[in-house]
Parts: C-alpha cells; sequence; structure tokens
C-alpha cells in the first residue's frame, strides 16, 4: 500500500484508514439491516421510553420531549432511523463526503447515546457499560483524525468527485486542498560541446627515388648481299 507523506515530512501508512472505514461501514450495514426487520419497529417506542426510566430528576425533561415527539408517528421515526444507518453504511463504505459524514455521523451517535441509550444509564448498581453509541462516535473522530493526517482517499468516490468537481475537496478533505498532479514538463538536457583537439601532422620525409640509368644498345641496319649473306652498312667506328 503507498503511503502518504505529510507537510511535516511524516510518512504514514494509508492501508489503516482504509481497512478502518470498511470495517466500520460493514458494522453499520448490519445495524442497518437489522433496523429493517419488523421486530425494531414493533419495539421502536418502549426502546425510547424505557431509556429515560432510573435516569436522574434532572434528565427527565430531555428524555420526555423525546418520548412526547416520537410517540404519535413512532413508524415514522422507525424508517427514519433505519434509512439513517443505512446512509451512514454506504458513505462509510464508499467513502462518500468523507469530512462531512464523518462530523454528521459522530452526532447522529451521540443522539442514539443519549436518546436510545439513556447515555448509557442508568449509572446505578448493576451497570456495565456507557453505551456503544458513544464508541461509535470517538470511531468517527478518529476516522476524521486519521484523514487530516493521511490525506487524500484513492479507493474512494470522494477521489473521483474532486477530479469533475473543483469545491467538491471542501467537503471531502480535512484542512487541506489535495495537490493535483500536474505533468512534469521535459527539460533538454543541455548539449555540451566536445572541444576539437588539433591533430598534430608530422611532415613525413619521403626519400627521392633514385634513378638507375638504363644503358640502350644502338642497332645496326644490315643490308643483303646478292647470294643472300649479309654484311654490315658501315664499319663500327675505329676499324678501317
Amino acid at each position: 500500500m503507498v503511503s502518504t507523506v505529510t507537510a511535516t515530512g511524516r510518512n504514514f501508512p494509508a492501508w489503516p484508514k482504509y481497512a478502518l472505514r470498511i470495517t466500520f461501514g460493514t458494522i453499520w450495514l448490519i445495524d442497518a439491516v437489522l433496523k429493517w426487520l419488523p421486530g425494531f419497529r414493533s419495539g421502536y417506542m418502549g426502546m425510547i421510553s424505557g431509556a429515560g426510566q432510573g435516569q436522574p430528576g434532572w434528565l427527565k425533561p430531555f428524555f420526555s420531549f423525546w418520548t412526547n415527539l416520537q410517540s404519535p408517528h413512532p413508524g415514522f421515526y422507525a424508517y427514519l432511523v433505519a434509512v439513517l444507518e443505512t446512509l451512514v453504511a454506504l458513505a462509510l463504505l464508499f467513502g462518500f463526503a468523507r469530512k462531512v459524514s464523518y462530523i454528521t455521523c459522530a452526532v447522529f451517535s451521540l443522539v442514539i447515546w443519549g436518546v436510545a441509550e439513556g447515555f448509557g444509564g442508568p449509572y446505578a448498581s448493576g451497570a456495565t457499560d456507557i453505551g456503544t453509541s458513544i464508541i461509535y462516535a470517538l470511531v468517527f473522530m478518529c476516522l476524521l483524525t486519521l484523514a487530516a493526517y493521511t490525506g487524500p482517499d484513492t479507493y474512494s468516490i470522494d477521489h473521483y468527485l474532486e477530479k469533475k468537481i473543483s469545491w467538491w475537496w471542501k467537503i471531502a478533505e480535512v484542512g487541506r486542498r489535495p495537490v493535483q498532479q500536474q505533468p512534469v514538463p521535459v527539460t533538454p538536457v543541455p548539449v555540451t560541446p566536445v572541444p576539437v583537439i588539433p591533430v598534430l601532422t608530422v611532415p613525413v620525409a619521403v626519400a627521392p627515388v633514385p634513378v638507375i640509368p638504363v644503358l640502350t644498345v644502338p642497332v645496326v641496319p644490315v643490308a643483303a648481299t646478292a647470294n643472300g649473306a649479309t654484311r654490315p652498312t658501315a664499319e663500327p667506328a675505329g676499324r678501317r
């Protein structure tokens, strides 16, 4: 998996945020499927009214408000919760509007924790935990922090929407606009001319070819006699 280098110079691996986001989205998807079952709708108002049982007196108005608000149309609010949880699961799995989704889902988790889970209380003898939705809100804040440190999420819908919509990064990224990859111009490499090294020419003395005199012998013509013999036409010089 490719690592991301932040402005601080630190190198953060990108795979933890992918693993956390997809795993958490799967958990929300299972919750959403359970909310679409008939059993959730039939017991919805009992869960809301039961969250206020045993709570301190100063919290009674808070729980009475939510009970009175939803009691006239419990089926509508049950379907609304199922739709919202489905949207949360899809936003996590596909990485849609991550910054806005993480903040909104954290607030939604706190509402569930306060209204449906009664803030994890009442904190009396026998209480075992503080509820699960507060942990969900904490996980959303962790995802938001990872998004701030590791930058854009390559495996998400936001990655493609940011290429099409110039302002989408404002609701998808945390704190800064992602740097768009620009083609790097190719700079021609200057060619250093090779210096011409003068070649020193040494004159070569050519020895003259000796002229060999050729001895020429003069040819004396021979005249023919009457009986077919030949005799020289002239005597050599110096003989008489």
